[in-house]
Order: structure tokens, then sequence, then C-alpha cells
């Protein structure tokens, strides 16, 4: 089986892995994000506030559109990195940072075209409930879909779609930050004679994800209201323009903290569970080939 395949699989199985622990940290960002009230509340008054009003399965509402949004953008995204990966390394061991970026680049491009339907079922699910005072009935993916479709047509599915494609820079900071960390960590355990383990992936995965995620913020904060339907935004510039001009800068960063918190676990998870999927991956077809 090629390299790059055994990578898209371990990418959707630790994608899947980070997201279900997860979940709840994603959830309350997307509302938290997506509410225009000028009210913070900590991660304890979120948790609380949605328990008392839909029980604990309430913190999993969209979790699975997400995990399939996960699966699909993992899959798609280490199978057309690795292949851009080997494509430009040629018979070298390691990208350079522009050979990494133009890597991210691409794959973040195909990944977000194919994924982004996903997201918007799934945003739509997690922000459904938030504005009436009364108990609203959940939705489930089927419902999401239709409702969707009879309120926006097909297009719908690809609502926020051009803050998206601008957010292809988070993984691009992401993985190119995670490259050139992993080449300095190897170069210096060589001298050593000491492997990466997977402690290492795990502490490097969420050091470049917090660069990236703070850095991007303010577009995923535009994303999600967009995904979400809110119909008082035109474009992408218009929300910035109207977000900061009725919110101020901080309403930019709203939902930052559970953010980067969910962000920064679920890149660490996943950059430690995919290496190890693969490397069994790898192992368990070898011990086939032998048989």
């Amino acid at each position: 089986m090629n390299d790059s395949v055994i990578h898209a699989l371990a990418g959707a199985g630790g994608g899947i892995l980070a997201m279900t622990a997860t979940y709840p940290l994603v959830f309350l960002s997307t509302r938290e994000a997506v509410e225009i009230q000028n009210e913070t509340k900590s991660l304890y008054q979120a948790v609380k506030a949605v328990v008392e009003r839909h029980g604990v399965k309430g913190l999993y509402s969209g979790l699975s559109p997400s995990l399939v949004g996960i699966a699909v953008t993992n899959a798609v995204y280490y199978f057309s990195y690795e292949q851009s990966k080997t494509f430009l390394a040629g018979t070298k061991k390691s990208l350079t940072t522009m050979e990494s970026i133009v890597s991210s680049l691409i794959a973040g491009s195909l990944t977000t075209i194919a994924s982004n339907p996903l997201w918007v079922v799934q945003t739509s699910q997690a922000v459904h409930t938030i504005d009436s005072g009364a108990l609203v009935k959940e939705r489930d993916f089927l419902e999401t879909v239709e409702h969707i479709i009879s309120s926006f047509g097909y297009k719908g599915f690809f609502r926020g779609i051009g803050p998206a494609l601008v957010l292809v820079v988070n993984p691009v900071i992401q993985y190119s930050v995670f490259e050139q960390l992993k080449n300095f960590l190897a170069a210096r355990r060589k001298l050593n004679r000491r492997a990466l383990t997977d402690w290492d992936f795990f502490v490097l995965g969420a050091m470049s994800k917090l660069v990236a995620t703070s850095i991007t913020y303010p577009y995923i904060v535009v994303k999600a209201r967009l995904q979400a339907g809110t119909t008082k935004y035109r474009s992408s510039l218009d929300a910035f323009a109207t977000i900061l001009k009725e919110e101020g800068v901080e309403g930019l960063y709203k939902g930052a903290h559970k953010k980067l918190l969910q962000s920064v676990l679920t890149a660490a998870i996943l950059f430690a569970f995919q290496r190890r999927i693969f490397l069994m991956t790898k192992s368990a077809l070898a011990l086939t080939a032998k048989r």
C-alpha cells in the first residue's frame, strides 16, 4: 500500500480520536464565535448553561458531521500533503520552508473544498439552539441537511468558502512550523542517537497549532458566522467591518480561549496518534507481506 494512502488513513483515524476527545470545546467555541451579544462566559459557565438546557448530550450536538468532516479533512489533507511533499522533496530527506508552504497550500485548498459542506452542517447544528429562550428541538444530521437545502439551496453548503480558503494559511503555518521544529529536533536528537518519540510529536503538534490558530483566529470567527447562515453580512469583508464596528476588536476573538485550548489539544492528539497508527499499519502490512 502506498505510504500516502497509509498517511491518509492514519490521519483520518487520528482525527476521529482527537475530535471525539475535544468535541465539547469545538461546540462551545463555535457557539461563542457566532453569538452577537458582548457576553463572554467562562468555560464552566458555558458548560453549565448547555447542560441545564439540553443535558450532557447537548455538548455533542453536531458531533456526527464533525467526525465525518475531520475524517475527510485529514484523509484528503494527509494524502495530498504527502504526495506534494514527495514530489517537491525528490531525493532529499526533508523539505525547505518554502516547499513545506507549497505542499500545505495544495493540500489545504483541496481539503477545504472537499470538506466545507460537512462543516456547514456541523456549525448549523451547533448554533441551532442559540437564539431562543425556550427549549428548541435539536436537528439531527439529515434534518439539518434538509433545512440548509430548503433555506439556501445547494449553494448553502458552500457558505463561508471564501474565509475557509483563506484559512488554508492555518495548516500552512501549522505544518511549516511543525516540519521545521521536527527537523531541528531530529538533527539535535541525531547527535545524541535518539529517535523522536510519540511525546515529541504530541508537543510539536501542540506548539505548531498554537502559533497557527493564534494568528488566524479572526477569520475563524468570520467563517463560523457565515457558515451558520448569519444573513446580516454580505461578504467576508463586510463581516469583518460589521464585527469591528458593532463589537470592537474583541468581537473577532470571541471564543478564542476555548478554541485555542481545543485546537492545541486536538492537534497534539492527532499528531501523536497519526504517527502511531501509521507505524502500526506499516508493521502490520509488512508482517502480512511476509506470510
